[in-house]
Formats: C-alpha cells, structure tokens, sequence
C-alpha cells in the first residue's frame, strides 16, 4: 500500500512538472510574438510615441506691456540658473572654482564651499544673464547644467505700478494688467515644438527649422491707454502734496471721458514692480479700486444732476436755504453757517460755489427715494464700472426701501452712500460727455474687442448734462479756488467728507480732500479726479490739499495733449 501510495505522489509530482513546462513554453512563445509585434508589426505607432515622449514646447516668453506711445513698461528678460551634477564630475572642487570663479563673479572659495555642501544637484548661481552663460556653455563641461528661465523686469521702476501690476512665474500669481491681460501675455500664436534630449539639448533633423526652434517665443504685446509724461505728472504732484501734507494716501486720476481711456492714474503708497516681493500688502493694494469712503461735496454734482434729471428742479430755480436744518437727531448744517447763518432762496450757481449742505439736502427730499437711488445707479454709484483692473468692489448704496428722511438728505451731500475713486470718476464723466457713461479702461483695445469690453450706457439726458456743466463752471469761474484756471473754463467741485471710523460706528477726526472736474468745459477733453486721504498739516480741504494737485496735472495735460485754450487771456 506504501509504495503504490508513493507512486501515486510521484506522478503527481511529474504531472505538475509537465503543466510547468507547457505553462511556460507558452509564455514564452508569446512574448516572442509580442515582441515580434512590438519592432516588426507595429514599430511605426512607437516609434511615433517615443519621439512624442522627446517633444518639448520652444522657450515662451511673456508678451510687453506697453504705454500708447509705445514706451516699454513690462517685458521678460531671459536668465538661467547655473547647477553642478555630483554624478559627472570629472573636476575636483577646487579646479571648477578655479575655472568658474572669473565668469560668476563669486570668489573660489565660496564656491567650493558650494559644492562640498554634498548635494547631488548643487546650485552654484541663480540668474547668470545671457552672455556669461554662452561663456559657461563653451567651456564644454558636462558636470554643469544651465536651467533657462522668465524674469519679468518693469524698466520704469514705480511708474504706473499700480496698473501694470506684477507678475510671479514662480507660483502663477500676479496682479494690474499682468493679471487681466494674462492670456494675451500668454499667448503665442504659432507653437514650435521640437525635439529635446534628456539633457535639454534640441534632436535636430530634417524636419526642424534651425532659426525657429532656437529662437524665444513671444507672447503677445499689450498696448496700455496711459501716457508715461501724464502718468508723471500725476505721480510727481501727487508725491508732493503727500509729503507736504503728511497724508496716508492718495490718488489721480486722469480719464477721457468721451472714449474711457485713462490717461493716468497715480495711486500713493506706490511700489516698485521689481522688488514686489519686499513690498507690504498695503502697498500692493489698489485701495482707490476697493476701498469704499463718503465722497462727500464732489457728490453734489450728482445730486443737482438728479433734481434736474427728474424734473424737480431746473437751471433757473431756487432752493431755501436755512444755513442749518435739524432730521431727527442728526443737525444737518453749511460749513461757512457762522459766516453765512441763513443764506435764504439760493440758486443753484450759489449753491455749488458755497457747497451748501442744506440746499443739497433739500434737493434730495424733493425727490421720491425709488427715483433718486435710480438715477445715482445709472450713474453707476452701487455698481462696478468694469474697469479692466482686478479687485474692484461695487461701492455702497442702500436700497431706497431702507431711507429715512435723514438718509435721503445727508445723500443729497455726498454722506448717505460710499463710493470707490474709480467710480466717482465713471459717474460725473456722464456730464462730461451729454449723459453718457463709458467704461473707464487702461488696455487699448482693437475695434472689435472695445465693441465687447467697453459699454456706453445713456445715464442722463444730454441737456442735463449740459445743464450741469454749464452750472459748475459759472460757480467755479466765479470763485478763487485752485481749480479756476487761467486758460481754461473748469466744470468742477470741490469736497471734504469726514473718514469713517474702522472699527466703530461713526466718524473720525481725519478727513478726505477731493476734487473731481472736467475742461474745457465747452468741450470736455479729460476729467481729473483727485483725492487725498488723511491729510494733517495745514488747513485741510478740497481747495487746500487736492485743489493745488488738480491745477498742476490739468495745466500740464492740456499741455502735454495740446488742447487749445477756451478763454480769452490777456498777455
């Protein structure tokens, strides 16, 4: 029984054996017609897939950032990152410090120390420039590794920083124009691609064109709306009042008002683009986009716009004016009361050259609040303009269901809404320009893409308008203040509104300094806005503080665009 059991095992065994061999007589039958498949049958389709394995896209290069007169503002710089690879060395530390030491500008020993740190991969120099990397390149070292890489530059340092922005190939962020015109910037319209060694080194054959797969790709230019000498202009005035003041912040805007082109626009704190990386958030910020404030008297050119606009007042009415009215707890009062304590039935001529509170308040009740707050919205107050910049915030404006008496008066004087810098200029330009309100922009856009982005929106009446206007420039053509200019008739307004508090209800003792205005009245060719924040040496008013900026920047932009003058000066 023992042996036939043992037998029994034994062929068992043997037939386990058998299957064995068959099982892998099979497999090896097949992967020899796998293989035959794969170099004789099929080689055409890997062939394909390894040489697509070795395709690599052409160095891109981010497009310009130019200013309308061609001035460049942003543009890449090629530079390369210089490694040494332990694994290929056939250099001692000391004799690639000795070879290298000339073209890196390091001495040799810090270099050695470099290399003896005992990484794989040693960084030896970041950002060598073009020509000392030809130089390495030629020296024909194979332990050395030259890493090509985008280093975008901005030639004008702080100018215009704000709206060109910056941009930070590193993690993909940036801001300004760097951001909103990031796919044109981008974009390269005819690829190359060609074939690269693991090394990085281009295969060429017979298919790769020598020039193209050498030479950088370029993304597209972008052509801005600003002018560097009015851009100036603005920064440099600005800058001055700043310091002279001891302000916190501040902000010019120049703008056309019949097309939406900005012409300039100094935004202070300021930055340069090229350091970004050392700048404080404050800094950065484009506060005159997001930041919201009571616009305070500027926006009495609004609120006669809306009497008018509504048929409850027209340009030969009077409106009583008290000197000072109490609603409800709140004392609504003119700020000259104790020189002019009860001014009586004033025209409106008289009540934007004195800036009357409570004529302004009056206006503002006359109206029902449902068509006061629409009026105010199709001047874009509550809304975004769209202007082509990020970080815009829409301003506040209640909905007229939530107005109380004292809310619709103070409204009237530039108190019940807060507004953003660029939408008080996207507001009044619509009196600049027979009612009609176009979305301010800095990129130049082709016909076709301003048809798209740039919207004109019918927010008055074109005799309102003109109303308006006539009506500013006889109140400033009959006072001294700054913004009266010598040569040219200026329909503008002044203001001072008081800076809420931050972190509590209610008002500050800091204030903002405002002007906004528009010339030649008798036929608007740029608006300027400007607003000074926290001013504190000195008298501080719209007058005082933004009053001198406005003259200097609109003197030297009538100049600089030659605008001829429409008053009479006697010489």
């Amino acid at each position: 029984m023992k042996e036939n059991s043992e037998k029994d095992r034994i062929k068992q065994v043997e037939k386990r054996i058998k299957y064995a061999h068959v099982f892998f007589l099979a497999m090896f039958i097949f992967s020899i017609l796998y293989l035959f498949s794969l170099q004789i049958l099929d080689v055409r389709h890997y062939k394909t897939k390894a040489k697509n394995q070795r395709y690599s896209k052409s160095f891109i290069m981010r497009g310009q950032i130019l200013d309308r007169n061609g001035l460049r503002l942003a543009s890449d710089k090629t530079s390369y990152n210089l490694y040494a690879h332990r694994e290929y060395f056939d250099h001692t530390p000391e004799e690639l410090a000795e070879i290298l030491s000339p073209y890196l500008e390091i001495d040799k020993k810090t270099i050695i120390e470099h290399i003896n740190k005992g990484a794989t991969v040693i960084l030896l120099k970041k950002d060598v420039d073009r020509q000392k990397a030809e130089q390495i390149k030629k020296l024909g070292l194979r332990e050395l590794s030259l890493d090509k890489k985008n280093e975008r530059v901005y030639p004008q340092d702080e100018l215009a920083a704000h709206i060109i922005g910056y941009y930070n190939p590193d993690a993909q962020t940036a801001s300004g124009v760097e951001l909103t015109a990031k796919d044109k910037l981008d974009n390269v319209k005819d690829k190359v691609e060609v074939q690269r060694t693991p090394r990085g080194d281009i295969i060429y054959d017979t298919a790769t064109d020598p020039v193209l797969a050498a030479t950088p790709q370029i993304g597209e230019t972008v052509t801005l709306t600003i002018d560097s000498a009015i851009q100036h202009v603005c920064e440099k005035e600005l800058l001055n009042i700043i310091t002279q003041k001891q302000a916190a912040r501040g902000a010019v805007i120049v703008m056309n008002p019949h097309n939406g082109e900005i012409l300039g626009y100094a935004v202070y704190p300021r930055y340069n683009p090229n350091n970004y990386k050392k700048v404080s958030a404050i800094n950065l910020k484009n506060w005159t986009l997001s930041d919201v404030y009571p616009p305070g008297s500027t926006f009495k050119t609004l609120t006669v716009a809306a009497g008018i606009e509504s048929g409850k007042i027209n340009k030969n009415s009077t409106v009583l004016d008290t000197g000072k009215m109490q609603l409800g707890s709140w004392t609504v009062q003119n700020y000259d009361y104790h020189k002019h304590p009860f001014p009586g039935h004033i025209n409106l001529i008289y009540l934007l050259e004195h800036s009357s509170n409570v004529g302004s308040a009056n206006i503002a009740l006359m109206m029902r609040p449902e068509e006061f707050y629409k009026i105010l919205t199709d001047l874009g107050i509550g809304k975004k303009t769209g202007i082509d910049l990020n970080g815009e915030s829409s301003g506040l404006l209640p909905k007229p269901k939530s107005w109380d008496k004292s809310r619709q008066a103070t409204m009237g004087y530039g108190y019940g809404a807060s507004v953003t810098a660029i939408q008080m200029v996207s507001a009044v330009s619509a009196l600049a320009n027979d009612g009609v309100r176009v979305t301010p922009h800095v990129i130049k856009y082709s016909p076709e893409e301003e048809a798209e982005k740039v919207q004109k929106i019918q927010a008055l009446k074109p005799e309102t308008a003109r109303t308006v206007t006539n009506l500013l420039a006889e109140s400033v053509g009959r006072s001294r203040a700054a913004i009266n200019l010598d040569r040219y008739t200026v329909a503008g307004k002044t203001g001072t509104s008081r800076k809420p508090n931050e972190k509590r209800k209610g008002y500050s003792n800091s204030l903002y300094a405002s002007v906004i205005g528009y010339l030649p009245a008798s036929n608007p060719q740029i608006l300027v806005y400007v607003v000074v924040d926290s001013a504190s040496n000195g008298p501080v008013w719209g007058n005082t503080v933004a009053g001198p900026i406005f003259k200097e920047v609109a003197n030297q932009c009538a100049r600089i665009l030659n605008i001829p003058p429409d008053k009479n000066v006697v010489q």
